[in-house]
């Protein structure tokens, strides 16, 4: 559903991962509320772009400032974003960034209110879901991931945001790894 984190949590992830040394494109494909350019302060210039208007897509390729780490934006909003997305060209836009990136990480809408997840999920290698703890039901979460498994999708797994973190008192576990002479091996405690 909207307002889960989702951009918030994908740019960060594309942060990490192009710290880590890793190529790195993020693509901002919520062509209905797009926000990767304004969390990276740039100009909205991108994919609907070079899929609707035919511009080369390294010509509106972004350095982030991040090293390893670029963004195509999603570009001027667009009257038809399902269409533009589930189109042969973003297909082929796809296959064509493959091989200069170690992974290209897609930023999309909330998959319940809009169907734009859905049809590029068939398109990508897996997917990851988002789910804000308290926010969206169970039964939401099982029809989110319903309507991705009936679109071909492969769920690698699910991000849990938003969760409340509860301060307990108690006892806490550690371990000591060490030689026990009495026991002539190692002890675990």
């Amino acid at each position: 559903t909207p307002n889960e984190g989702k951009s918030t949590t994908i740019s960060n992830l594309a942060v990490v991962m192009a710290q880590a040394g890793h190529k790195v494109l993020l693509m901002d494909c919520d062509m209905r509320n797009p926000t990767q350019h304004k969390l990276f302060k740039l100009t909205n210039k991108g994919l609907s772009n070079c899929i609707s208007a035919s511009e080369e897509v390294r010509e509106v390729i972004q350095k982030t400032g991040i090293e390893n780490l670029e963004l195509l934006a999603s570009g001027p909003v667009a009257p038809n974003p399902s269409e533009l997305l589930g189109s042969k060209r973003m297909e082929q836009l796809l296959e064509r960034l493959k091989p200069d990136y170690d992974y290209i990480l897609i930023d999309t809408p909330p998959i319940m209110p809009v169907t734009d997840a859905a049809v590029l999920s068939g398109k990508v290698d897996g997917l990851v879901m988002l789910v804000s703890s308290g926010e969206v039901t169970p039964a939401a979460a099982k029809e989110a991931k319903q309507r991705l498994l009936q679109a071909g999708a492969h769920i690698l797994g699910v991000i849990l945001n938003k969760v409340e973190l509860v301060h307990t008192h108690g006892y806490g576990y550690y371990y000591y790894y060490g030689s026990d002479s009495t026991s002539g091996g190692d002890v675990r405690r």
